[in-house]
């Protein structure tokens, strides 16, 4: 009550041994995903096992959803240890900057005031389809790189690259699935740690060559951020290894685990951030920008 009274920010909620609070985002204003409603009780079940509450911003589960937009406030979002973007494609993707957004202009201020105090961000397959015209989110997804396309779904090869991370630990060096395999814009291995890649030759039509990155995480303007390209087939969400890859990264995202290579949590980052690097300057610069 004092914090508010004086006028400071909350800071987000940082998760230390559960109890905690997360919010998936599945609202779509394009082409919808069918596996964003498995996703969406697969990651209320993970936190029913694993400590943490879930609330839910996705009109069409009218069930689960909350009544309004949560994107208020910086303030309010700040209960939420991590924002799960579960495929919510906006159709914004022709580049049109009066179509409308996932997050409108007020919506969109809180939500990188939530970011830049600290805040959780986990991408999940079209999470990289959204908001094409905000080119603050597509650094927050990772180093700009978004959906371009992808090939008719198929066996493909995943390698990972980052085995230390609490997001890949539990997985095989060769992981091999049946999915939909996104190609980007852009390869984003210049400003985010690499957790997997995808083995090209495995299968046809990507289109990225040797070095085609699929889930990745970084620290960005103070927050935290990971991504998994995969995740487009219903029954990926029942597949326990999967599930256990994704609540790493909720984990991780959430202030709960540390480490795994260049990504570190929020109070790592705190301490890079006082001697930012030319990466960190330079992400930091562009994010002033906009």
């Amino acid at each position: 009550g004092i914090t508010l009274s004086v006028g400071l920010t909350a800071a987000p909620v940082h998760a230390d041994d559960g109890d905690y609070d997360v919010l998936v985002v599945g609202k779509t204003l394009g082409f919808r995903h069918s596996h964003i409603d498995d996703t969406t009780r697969a990651v209320i079940q993970l936190g029913e096992e694993n400590g943490f509450d879930v609330d839910v911003w996705d009109p069409a589960q009218p069930t689960l959803t909350l009544a309004s937009t949560p994107f208020t406030s910086e303030e309010d979002l700040s209960k939420y240890a991590t924002i799960i973007f579960a495929s919510p494609v906006d159709g914004t993707n022709n580049l049109n900057p009066t179509r409308p957004r996932l997050l409108n202009d007020s919506e969109l201020a809180a939500f990188q005031g939530y970011i830049r105090s600290g805040g959780g961000y986990v991408g999940l397959h079209a999470a990289t389809d959204s908001m094409h015209t905000v080119p603050w989110y597509s650094e927050l997804t990772g180093g700009g790189a978004r959906f371009r396309n992808h090939p008719a779904q198929q066996t493909a090869t995943m390698r990972v690259e980052s085995p230390t991370h609490p997001s890949t630990e539990m997985l095989p060096t060769e992981w091999v699935r049946f999915d939909e395999w996104y190609n980007y814009t852009t390869n984003p291995r210049e400003d985010v740690h690499v957790l997997i890649t995808l083995d090209e030759s495995t299968y046809t039509g990507g289109s990225m060559g040797a070095d085609h990155p699929l889930a990745w995480c970084h620290n960005f303007e103070g927050g935290r951020s990971w991504y998994e390209g995969a995740g487009h087939t219903d029954v990926t969400w029942t597949d326990p290894l999967f599930l256990s890859h994704v609540l790493g990264g909720i984990e991780w995202t959430a202030g709960l685990t540390t480490g795994g290579g260049d990504c570190v949590t929020f109070g790592e980052g705190r301490e890079a951030h006082r001697r930012p690097g030319r990466g960190a300057r330079r992400r930091r610069a562009r994010g002033r920008q906009r």
